[in-house]
């Protein structure tokens, strides 16, 4: 049986600088709005939350931006990242495709998180802030931020989604372990999530709960700032730092991808992978399809509306136009907790929008029986929310066998699952259930969209 073949970039050839998909749009991202004017905010108006060198990293145009060499020096404790061929899950598939992955799973952290949590406590640092506040979901951004907060300085507060907190008690410890503060959320730390506590005492939290008591305690305190780990321009722009790596490795491995895909739930990990190859291809070089896959149980790509929402379930952000099931809809408890967002990145709603990526949703059952059979052929355990990718890439590589033709697929394995035994547990015993959102909550969330939304 053939082994796994590993591609490896020395430390010279990790990138010097960010792509910036924006450069290379046919048509510009709609703007940002004031949530109070609802006229395009200005970098003064995101002053309260982040530092001025992610608010013109988060508008700018240019096509490439430095790393700076303190953030490339941590990123040297893991990166560049390998890339595989993952040559024992082809034959157990039959398929004539080739499949390679870019894993993320070699960061400290266990998933590609790091890439931007480096960066924004190194920028946040330089600005003189002294804690920041975020959200987390499954606890990757959670703890890569906790992590990068320690390696600068910086105080790390986290509002963690209730059913992730309760679900992931080693994510938590570890994020402790880092050095930064875990609450569980709702809580009673905040005005916004003492108002959904006393609506529903039991409520199992979401993303956009947990940003809105981030971003309150950020605009509350003048040493504290917000950092966010998927969704926004700029963090997108710091996972680019994958898909230039992994055009370099394919160069190594002779062949080019014809399909590239990453799970979806805020979009960053897939932004990282297929940003780079969309640029390429929009300045003219070869165009691969790009497929995000996203869960079933909240499928903001598949089912959601294009059209300006608030980023948070408080709004008290700005709004953005982009794929969302509105942001009162709280998703059900499945596992792949990195991926229960309500809303889409807008830059990747936006490509959508343009024809330059598709998009599938599939259930956790179906994505951790994908797991299973990855981690039985190549040895790596996925993280829930990579799953879905490992789902997408098999769907793909089995179509390939239908069809008889020799693709090439590459997706990126964006974290390791060693924190979430439980739930392959819960799927081995037949307790992992298939959750499905309701219907009637989702027509409601939409239906309360921003009235200039139409």
């Amino acid at each position: 049986m053939s082994t796994q073949t590993k591609y490896l970039l020395q430390e010279s050839q990790m990138p010097k600088f960010w792509y910036n998909i924006q450069a290379d749009l046919p048509q510009p991202l709609p703007p940002v709005l004031h949530p109070g004017t609802l006229q395009p905010i200005g970098p003064d108006d995101l002053a309260p939350l982040f530092p001025m060198s992610l608010i013109l990293q988060e508008v700018s145009t240019e096509r490439e931006i430095e790393i700076p060499e303190p953030v490339r020096e941590v990123f040297r404790l893991w990166r560049p990242a390998p890339l595989f061929r993952a040559h024992r899950l082809e034959q157990a598939l039959g398929t004539p495709a080739k499949i390679f992955y870019k894993y993320e799973g070699v960061s400290p952290a266990g998933s590609h998180k790091p890439n931007s949590a480096i960066p924004q406590a190194f920028f946040n640092k330089e600005a003189g802030v002294k804690r920041l506040s975020t959200e987390t979901g499954a606890g990757q951004w959670g703890s890569s931020l906790a992590m990068a907060g320690q390696l600068f300085g910086l105080d790390v507060t986290i509002y963690q989604v209730r059913v992730s907190y309760d679900q992931k008690p080693y994510r938590r410890a570890l994020m402790e372990t880092y050095g930064a503060r875990c609450v569980a959320s709702p809580s009673n730390e905040t005005e916004y999530g003492r108002k959904v506590l006393a609506e529903r005492p039991d409520h199992p939290g979401s993303l956009g709960i947990a940003i809105s008591e981030a971003v309150e305690i950020a605009a509350q305190n003048d040493d504290t700032k917000y950092a966010l780990g998927s969704v926004l321009n700029h963090v997108l722009l710091h996972q680019t730092i994958i898909g230039l790596e992994a055009m370099e490795q394919m160069h190594m491995a002779d062949a080019w991808p014809d399909v590239i895909i990453g799970c979806t739930g805020g979009g960053s990990n897939f932004a990282g992978i297929a940003f780079p190859f969309i640029g390429h291809g929009l300045r003219g070089g070869a165009k691969p399809r790009i497929l995000a896959v996203e869960p079933a149980a909240c499928p903001s790509l598949t089912r959601g509306k294009y059209a300006y929402d608030f980023g948070d379930t408080g709004h008290m952000t700005p709004l953005t136009k982009m794929h969302t099931l509105g942001s009162t809809f709280t998703p059900p408890g499945f596992h792949a907790g990195g991926l229960r967002y309500h809303g889409m990145a807008p830059l990747i709603s936006h490509c959508k929008e343009l024809g330059l990526l598709e998009a599938v949703a599939y259930t956790q059952g179906e994505c951790f029986a994908a797991g299973v059979q990855f981690a039985r052929t190549e040895g790596i355990v996925p993280a829930p929310e990579a799953n879905h990718a490992v789902k997408g890439a098999i769907e793909e590589a089995l179509r390939c066998k239908r069809e008889g033709k020799a693709e090439t697929i590459l997706f990126n394995l964006s974290g390791h699952g060693h924190f979430d035994m439980g739930a392959y547990q819960a799927y081995f015993s037949g307790s992992l259930k298939d959750e499905h959102y309701d219907e009637k909550e989702l027509a409601q969330a939409l239906s309360g969209l921003p009235a200039m939304a139409a």
